[in-house]
């Protein structure tokens, strides 16, 4: 399998350049040149295969000879050790709960796959690989839990100071090692674009190996695809389901079209975001126009110039037409998250954290419609790391998992960093 660049500036490459380059040279993310079809030997007997096995199948045609393949197996196995339970909320409802990773958040499993991915990449290597990635909430504790001790590999993730919760917050700046954390005084556009920035400085890139953890990088983004085979393998009922994605940076979204595209049953995806809805706005007008960051309670989605909505649209050969058919755009406040949430846990006894309320509202507006169908949406994060949020609105404390206990008892290490490229590119520089 080959990768080209967006921009179509720069030469393709395999699955390993890719990855250890997070980027291409000319700034555009990396997209497959052929997308994979599963089988029908494999959607025949999907029901039936183990996760691990499952997952191999799905990222071998990505890998290519670039891992070998019992290698291969292991960090497949390695990444998907921890169940996917679909979870009915109604008789109309489920939740496909993705926090029961080790930072209790879907992007365990990218960030799983893609550190050990890199640090068998690394050992080919003559000097160590930095992983350079922005983070709103998420993706930062993921990365670092992922990458802890991996040998010739350096993380450092810059994340907006006050905009994470607080267990998001300790998840990456307490493990020290071979991780640094740096608290830019800003939001994760502003994080994200002094990623960009440094992906593009020849001074830091002829310094360090440069790669990125965030979904633009094909290891992070790709293995988010198994989720929706997951889903599949629980579904109860005969027709497809309608998707609900939490909606930020849109990776997932993304990961979720690839596997449809590539022959997995889905009958309608939902985009469902907060008050940054870019993206949902062009689903219904075809127009697309960035803008800044709005903080909101669902904070890992507060992204105004998401990365990813570039691959979706290459996805669907830029028509809108065909992207709009497949795909609704919501728009939920927090004014309804909060509603959602409370209402939900009342009726349904379900604890629902920010971003999964903003997907099952979104969810539930497109099934009032169609009272035929029935839904899934993403929970994307545990909701013990948004208990200012959720804890008033059920009106109960949240039980922190031992694990989160232990987390929560560790310094703070983070360096403050004003959101300006000279501060960022000084700090590499000096690695």
């Amino acid at each position: 399998m080959q990768y080209y660049s967006l921009r179509h500036q720069a030469p393709s490459v395999d699955f390993r350049a890719a990855t250890i380059a997070g980027q291409a040279p000319d700034g555009g993310l990396y997209f497959p040149e052929s997308i994979p079809r599963f089988s029908a030997e494999l959607l025949a007997s999907l029901k039936t295969l183990p996760q691990a096995e499952l997952a191999l199948r799905v990222m071998q045609p990505y890998v290519g000879d670039t891992i070998p393949q019992a290698e291969l197996a292991r960090i497949c196995a390695e990444t998907v050790d921890f169940p996917f339970p679909v979870v009915p909320v109604t008789d109309q409802i489920a939740a496909l709960e993705l926090f029961h990773g080790p930072t209790l958040a879907f992007k365990d499993v990218g960030a799983r796959f893609m550190s050990r991915c890199l640090g068998y990449f690394s050992r080919q290597q003559t000097r160590k690989v930095t992983v350079l990635v922005a983070t709103s909430g998420d993706t930062g504790g993921a990365v670092a839990n992922g990458f802890l001790g991996v040998e010739g590999v350096d993380v450092v993730i810059l994340y907006p100071s006050g905009k994470v919760s607080p267990v998001q917050e300790r998840q990456l700046t307490a493990l020290g090692q071979n991780i640094t954390a740096l608290e830019v005084q800003g939001d994760f556009d502003d994080c994200q674009q002094l990623v960009k920035q440094a992906f593009t400085d020849a001074a830091v890139t002829s310094h360090l190996t440069l790669t990125s953890a965030n979904s633009i990088n094909v290891a992070r983004w790709l293995p988010q695809q198994l989720y929706y085979l997951y889903a599949w393998q629980q579904w109860p009922h005969p027709e497809p389901p309608v998707v609900a994605v939490p909606s930020g940076n849109f990776g997932n979204l993304c990961a979720g079209l690839l596997a449809h595209a590539s022959g997995l049953p889905v009958r309608h995806f939902i985009a469902a975001c907060n008050a940054n809805d870019a993206v949902a706005s062009y689903l219904r007008s075809g127009s697309f126009a960035a803008r800044p960051a709005v903080a909101t309670l669902s904070n890992a989605m507060d992204v105004g110039n998401p990365s990813n909505f570039t691959r979706m649209l290459e996805l669907f050969a830029h028509d809108h037409a065909t992207i709009s058919g497949l795909i609704s755009g919501a728009t939920v406040s927090d004014e309804t998250t909060r509603a959602t949430i409370q209402r939900v846990y009342q009726r349904h006894g379900y604890l629902l954290d920010p971003h999964g309320a903003v997907a099952l509202h979104a969810l539930e507006e497109y099934l009032q419609q169609q009272p035929q169908q029935h839904g899934l949406f993403l929970e994307t994060a545990h909701p013990v790391k948004f208990p200012e949020v959720v804890e008033p609105l059920v009106g109960r404390t949240i039980e922190l998992p031992e694990a989160v206990h232990a987390l929560m008892r560790q310094p703070k290490r983070s360096t403050p960093l004003a959101p300006r490229y000279e501060e960022l590119r000084e700090h590499l520089l000096s690695r």
